[in-house]
């Protein structure tokens, strides 16, 4: 009994050692985790770390029976190297350090992480090539490295990695190759090599080993050739998208015998012949062709797939007709085949047996009706169907279709009456149903939120109802060349934002109302080919934002009101009236020579008008009672103005007669055809025709023939302090501008050049600059001045702008042979033509890249404040991602109305503020344009207001690419502009609901095509 005691106490003893050791154990890696915390530079993210707990309670900690397994430190502002001491954890196998500004090349250092499994460095400042000894991490299933600077080959080594599920390296600088050697990664379930611009390639047949596959991204990866055939062996494939590239030839008819396939990106490509007949019923959810160069039709096959939602073909050249079986999908949401060569009719039982959402068949040749059942679903959101040879009457089941936002039916052959409900429909905003034959009245009521309302070139007629007044979100309304009759309602008047009023050609009557309390948006007014008569009202000329006025071919008479003078007008046409007087002094030239015709008794007192002297008037009718007196005073007045007139004359010409003797010094380059000699453009260098001035120089209107046509000529010159920086700003604007053509581009047609100064000719932008329609009128008021007055810029345009705007950059980034980096967009270097149309210029600053993604280390930094990226003010590096800084500047300045350096204080920036109001957790709604913030806009500007967030990231790696941009924006937009549209881009939320969250509980940093289209979106 005596050894009992004994026993019992050697059992304690053996029971309590690994408790010890595993409280050793504890306490060591608490050691590690502070002094890593420590190197790290103490983040105050994790200041939780501390020496009182055990690290396994610590957040971002994971322990697995009492030891440290992973590490999840992303998105924790870290700004220093990885510190090697991260391997002393020995068990670690998970390490995440995602989202963080972590400089220097690939970590070699952790290679000593021996049992590391997952590692995720994405999105961080990593340079340089992925190491050829990558293979040491023997252990990997899951590497992230996208969004990071590496470049040059991906190496052959990480073929192996044999214990690969996941790869991502997309969004990166490689520019090289990927390896075939991948095909040897036999448990691959998701690659990733999208957003690179490799050198030209194929897809390796080896690619078709990785049976187990379920992910292949290589979207914009400047993939060449065809599709392997191999890539039909992918059993478990689920998603591929080969999207953006220049693959050619057919489409592997294989590939629609993958039963796993979900989701299928095709488009922009070159790829051709027909989509392949061997469709069987798969568990296929999407296939998306779109914007490729197809040819042949569409195949009966498309009836066996059952689970198709979504069906895009949009921008091909297929031809032949649709199968009356794709109306049978019973699964099918979204129908979209717009500008092909299609025809035929349309599926009749379309949207009979499915809940169709969205039905886009625009710009092709289908004859016959629209399907009846379209809105069977209750779902509908739009019908867009312009540009067919479509006829009959709108099917009365679209009445009903409450859901309706968009009905677009013009240039058509479409009759009879608008169904009741459409005009009616509660969401409907666009309602566009020119170049028919549609025929009734229009009602009292329009739906709540309707903004545009297109009827020209049809057969309506009767009166405006006075229940126009109700339409209160109208902005625009174009009913040109109908039967509409009686008196202009001065209901009308009242609309608040209306900016487009076209009646022309109708039969209205009468006088025009004298009252136009709300017409403060109004730019164009088009009552031409009417019966209006009396006198014209003089409150037109009020309206400060009215830029084109056409009241011709009507009965008005008496004179011109003198309160026009006020108009900033681009167009005026009132001719063949009966006006009678002196036209106003501010029309009294060239630009306005054919606004007055047909009006007899109007005179002017410029004798280059085609109108009467009214000087010569006034003397005929005057009668003296002395001749001599009279010959005298004439005598007098004569010798006197003459003096004048050659003193006036001597004083203005002396430039000119200066510039006659040095004409033969001047070097004409022309990069357009011209209607004009370098003699013109030098005569019409003068203060009248100044329009504008800057630190280099001065820019003037001229006119260059007798229709109006207009140049802008900016003249540079210098002193001698400054003679080099401007010759060299001088040097790169003709040079990009004068080899590069895009219509959102500012077009440059010519440059002369002397000794003394350059001068810049283009084409002349009437609107003005994007800085002076959002601040103008701000700036003008703070000031107490009136020079510069715009009205508040709606938010349509707004919207438009910014496209326009990101195509002339993205052009400028990935299209042109070597791409191009502005270093100065800002909203006053966006320039508007007359239908406000965005045009990039003052390129002064510009620098081409000899090599795409290479950047570029300037002498001195150059921008604007407020728009610099941070990175490009503390390194001067020049890359593409700094022309995305500041046009997320942009993005925030239209959803914002706020000035580039409006922020809380004057040390912080509108991008700092946001981003502050972001971090704040404020709604984005709060920050909007008060001026402009109407319920029917909301989506858009909060979709473009968090794509200015993410534009005006911190981390270059982290902003998106110009066209990834642009693809945003285009399936956001609104209207056409152009392009064709698909409906779902009326609908924000599911497109950008995830774009620019930016939430912090993410748990790595991944790019998903999850829109019908391969839109890119940041699921962050």
């Amino acid at each position: 009994m005596s050894e009992l005691p004994f026993l019992l106490l050697s059992i304690l003893v053996l029971l309590s050692l690994p408790f010890k050791v595993i409280s050793q154990d504890v306490n060591a890696e608490k050691t590690i985790l502070l002094n890593l915390k420590q190197q790290l530079g103490n983040p105050s993210s994790i200041q939780s770390w501390n020496s009182s707990s055990s690290p396994c309670e610590w957040p971002d900690v994971y322990c697995v029976e009492g030891t440290v397994t992973g590490l999840y430190l992303g998105n924790k502002n870290i700004t220093r190297t990885i510190p090697a001491s991260v391997c002393d954890l020995k068990n670690l196998t998970y390490l995440s350090l995602y989202w963080n500004n972590i400089p220097g090349g690939f970590p070699k250092l952790l290679y000593n992480c021996t049992k590391l499994e997952e590692l995720d460095l994405s999105q961080n400042y990593f340079v340089g090539p992925i190491p050829d000894d990558i293979d040491r991490l023997s252990s990997l299933r899951y590497l992230y490295l996208q969004g990071n600077n590496f470049t040059g080959n991906i190496p052959p080594q990480i073929g192996s990695l044999t214990e690969l599920r996941t790869l991502f390296l997309h969004q990166n600088q490689f520019n090289g190759t990927f390896p075939t050697e991948i095909g040897k990664l036999s448990n691959l379930e998701e690659l990733a090599l999208a957003y690179i611009d490799f050198v030209p390639s194929s897809i390796p047949v080896q690619f078709g080993q990785l049976k187990k596959l379920r992910f292949l991204w290589m979207k914009l990866a400047n993939l060449i050739g065809e599709i392997p055939e191999s890539l039909s062996n992918l059993a478990s494939l689920e998603h591929l998208d080969l999207a953006g590239n220049d693959l050619e030839g057919k489409i592997p008819g294989g590939l629609f015998l993958l039963k796993n396939l979900t989701n299928l990106y095709l488009f922009k490509n070159k790829l051709s012949g027909e989509i392949p007949q061997r469709v069987e019923t798969l568990n296929l959810v999407e296939i998306d062709l779109a914007m490729n160069h197809l040819n042949g039709s569409i195949t009966e096959d498309f009836g066996k797939l059952k689970k198709l939602q979504l069906l895009s073909l949009f921008e091909n050249h297929l031809s032949g007709e649709v199968p009356a079986s794709i109306g049978l999908l019973p699964e099918l949401r979204a129908f979209k085949v717009f500008t092909n060569n299609l025809s035929g009719v349309l599926p009749p039982k379309m949207g009979l047996y499915s809940t169709l959402e969205e039905f886009d068949v625009s710009t092709n040749q289908f004859s016959g009706r629209l399907p009846e059942n379209l809105c069977a679903g209750g779902v509908l959101q739009g019908v867009v169907a312009f540009e067919n040879n479509l006829s009959g009457q709108v099917p009365q089941s679209l009445g009903n279709c409450s859901s309706l936002r968009t009905v677009q039916l013009y240039s058509n052959n479409f009759s009879g009456e608008i169904p009741a409900g459409i005009w009616t429909a509660f969401n409907m905003t666009y309602l566009m149903l020119s170049e028919n034959s549609f025929s009734g009245g229009l009602p009292s009521k329009l739906a709540w939120n309707l903004s545009r309302l297109e009827l020209n070139n049809n057969r309506f007629s009767g009166p405006i109802p006075p229940g126009v007044s109700s339409w209160v979100n109208l902005v625009v309304f174009e009913a040109s060349n109908n039967l509409f009759s009686g008196e202009i309602p001065v209901e009308i008047t009242s609309l608040p934002h209306l900016s487009n009023l076209l009646l022309d050609g109708n039969q209205f009557s009468g006088q025009l109302p004298s009252t136009i309390p709300s017409w403060k948006s109004l730019t164009s007014l088009n009552l031409s080919r009417n019966g209006l008569s009396g006198q014209i009202p003089r409150e037109i000329g009020s309206l400060r934002d009215l830029r084109y006025l056409d009241l011709s071919q009507n009965h008005f008479s008496g004179e011109i009101p003198p309160e026009f003078g006020q108009l900033k007008l681009i167009v005026l046409n009132l001719s063949s009236n009966n006006l009678s007087g002196k036209i106003p002094d501010q029309f009294d030239n060239l630009a306005y020579d054919n606004s007055f015709l047909e009006n007899y008794k109007l005179c002017a007192v410029n004798p280059i008008l085609n109108l009467p002297n009214c000087h010569t008037k006034l003397r005929d009718s005057e009668k003296f009672s002395s001749k001599i007196l009279s010959l005298i005073l004439v005598l007098t007045v004569t010798i006197f103005l003459v003096t004048i007139i050659v003193t006036l004359f001597m004083v203005r010409d002396c430039p000119r007669r200066e510039q006659k003797r040095d004409l033969a010094s001047w070097k004409l380059t022309s990069f357009q055809r011209l209607d004009f000699t370098e003699a013109n453009i030098l005569a019409s260098l003068t203060e009248n025709n100044l329009i504008g001035s800057g630190g280099s120089g001065k820019v003037y209107r001229i006119a260059i023939n007798r229709a109006g046509d207009f140049v802008a000529v900016k003249r540079i010159w210098s002193n001698e302090e400054m003679d080099h920086k401007l010759e060299k700003e001088f040097l790169a604007e003709v040079q990009i501008l004068g080899t590069i053509r895009h219509a959102n581009i500012v077009k440059l047609m010519c440059c002369i050049s002397s000794e003394k100064s350059k001068l810049l000719v283009y084409e002349y932008m009437e609107n003005h600059s994007l800085d002076r329609w959002l601040h103008g009128k701000k700036r003008s008021s703070s000031m107490g001045a009136s020079s510069v007055r715009h009205s508040v810029l709606d938010w349509p345009t707004r919207f438009q702008i910014a496209i326009g705007a990101a195509r002339g950059l993205c052009y400028m980034h990935h299209d042109c042979s070597t791409p191009i980096v502005h270093r100065d967009v800002k909203s006053s270097n966006i320039l508007l033509d007359s239908e406000f149309k965005a045009r990039i210029a003052d390129f002064g600053l510009a620098k081409i890249l000899a090599k795409q993604g290479e950047a570029h280390t300037m002498s001195a930094v150059a921008g604007s404040f407020g728009y610099i990226a941070p990175e490009y003010a503390y390194t001067a590096k020049v890359n593409e991602k700094i022309d995305v800084y500041s046009f997320g500047v942009v993005l925030l300045e239209l959803a914002t109305g706020r000035e580039p350096n409006s922020g809380d204080d004057e040390d912080t920036s509108l991008a700092e503020w946001a981003w502050q109001q972001f971090g704040q957790g404020k709604p984005v709604f709060n920050c909007l344009d008060q001026e402009i913030k109407e319920p029917c806009f909301l989506q858009e500007m909060t979709a473009v207001f968090n794509l200015g967030l993410v534009c005006t990231h911190s981390s270059p790696s982290n902003r998106p690419s110009m066209k990834d941009v642009l693809e945003i924006l285009r399936r956001c937009s609104p209207d056409n502009n152009g392009e064709k549209r698909t409906v779902s881009e009326f609908d924000i939320v599911p497109l950008l609901g995830n774009v620019t969250c930016l939430s912090s509980n993410r748990r790595s940093n991944r790019l998903s095509d999850d829109d019908d289209d391969g839109s890119l979106v940041y699921s962050v």
